[in-house]
């Protein structure tokens, strides 16, 4: 069963930072891009960015650039979203998911940008 399971979310100032993570099971991991996505409440789920099966490229929203960056370690499983210079506007339910003949999602991680 494909299991994604995200944490280190919370309550962070704004300029503050977070690292989240995801851990995936069930799946061949280290062959299968992973993506982040984010929804706040009353809006549609957008994606976040994307990094690909060795790390060897990503990509991201126009509105995370420069301030967000993704990595993994395969050997744990595991892909990273490093969130720097944090903004309200960043205030959203965090997903990874894996595209595994069907689109898979964690449970979500929360992320509240507040003073």
């Amino acid at each position: 069963q494909v299991q994604l399971v995200e944490s280190g979310g919370g309550l962070v100032q704004p300029g503050g930072s977070l690292r989240l993570s995801c851990v995936g099971s069930g799946f061949m991991f280290r062959t299968s891009g992973m993506s982040w996505y984010r929804q706040a409440p009353g809006k549609e789920r957008e994606l976040v960015g994307q990094i690909a099966s060795l790390g060897q490229s990503t990509d991201f929203a126009d509105s995370v650039k420069g301030r967000f960056t993704i990595s993994r370690d395969n050997a744990k499983n595991t892909v990273y979203l490093q969130m720097n210079s944090l903004k309200p506007e960043d205030t959203a339910m965090y997903y990874c998911s894996i595209h595994w003949g069907s689109r898979y999602w964690g449970q979500g991680t929360q992320v509240t940008v507040s003073s």
